[in-house]
């Protein structure tokens, strides 16, 4: 199968028939460039479920807002609208996946709260599009898995049987690999500019022109989180942080110290721990 013709398919995600219903809604939502963030709000309150789900996202250790955010609309306006529609595609689409890959979501989460205090330790103010990329990083590996069902268990058993990284085993099975068709998506849903290349470059952050700083956060989160052991994302592998990241972010030993300091702490806060079972 070429790319054109896998790309294609890819983007007609929606029309798969094992897609749950309330997602093929989500998706709707999400790819109309108009919807606004009332019209967001008004989809997530009509089921209990999902509203649990996002006030759980934005009330974690990935956003840290001070006091408890108790209504979507208080959330959404915080988050604002990109960031409202990556967390609500973040809830939805992972809970798709937990029968193909399980650990995915865990892994994201834990990316996601490490891209929030790499931001901050950079002193970045745009925090939260960090981290709605960093919780998005990996969603070309949950179309993937529901698109090519039996394919893609193949790919993970064979990047096991193999020793590969997971990407390595989906360019070998595919030729494409989950960060190309993650940004796919991403261009289809019309999500910003730097949130598309923080995905597609997320293994190879050298290559991002217009969003460095956030591909690099995401790149870094993603080592460390693995390193943790948090998780699954696919395989078992840590793969070496990209040379080009340390000069980017311009992180000291301390910096990188304090920063998995504070990873340990976040990542088994109770908030996070229920997080990780929504």
């Amino acid at each position: 199968m070429d790319a054109w013709t896998l790309r294609s398919r890819i983007e007609n995600i929606d029309s798969l028939p094992t897609i749950p219903p309330v997602l093929k809604r989500l998706l709707e939502v999400i790819e109309d460039p108009n919807t606004s963030l009332s019209e967001i709000g008004n989809f997530i309150l009509k089921d209990p479920s999902l509203t649990t789900r996002i006030l759980k996202v934005v009330n974690s250790p990935i956003y840290g807002f001070p006091g408890r955010i108790s209504t979507v609309s208080q959330a959404l306006i915080l988050l604002g609208l990109d960031v409202a529609r990556g967390v609500l595609l973040g809830v939805s689409v992972f809970e798709a996946m937990k029968n193909i890959m399980a650990g995915l979501w865990e892994h994201s989460v834990g990316c996601a709260i490490t891209s929030r205090i790499i931001s901050k330790k950079r002193g970045l103010d745009y925090y939260e599009e960090v981290s709605v990329a960093a919780l998005l990083h990996d969603i070309g590996k949950v179309v993937l898995g529901l698109k090519f069902p039996d394919k893609y268990k193949t790919i993970i058993d064979d990047a096991e049987k193999k020793n590969n990284f997971i990407f390595d085993s989906e360019k070998n099975h595919l030729d494409v690999t989950h960060a190309s068709v993650g940004a796919w998506l991403m261009e289809k849903w019309k999500f910003p500019r730097s949130l598309i290349e923080a995905i597609e470059y997320h293994h190879k952050p050298q290559l991002s022109k217009n969003a460095p700083v956030m591909t690099a956060i995401v790149h870094l989160s993603d080592i460390l989180v693995r390193a943790k052991g948090i998780g699954f994302a696919g395989d078992k592998l840590v793969p070496a942080v990209s040379p080009s990241v340390w000069e980017i972010l311009n992180l000291t030993e301390t910096d990188i110290k304090e920063i998995l300091e504070e990873m340990e702490e976040s990542l088994y806060h109770k908030d996070e721990i229920l997080l990780m079972e929504l």
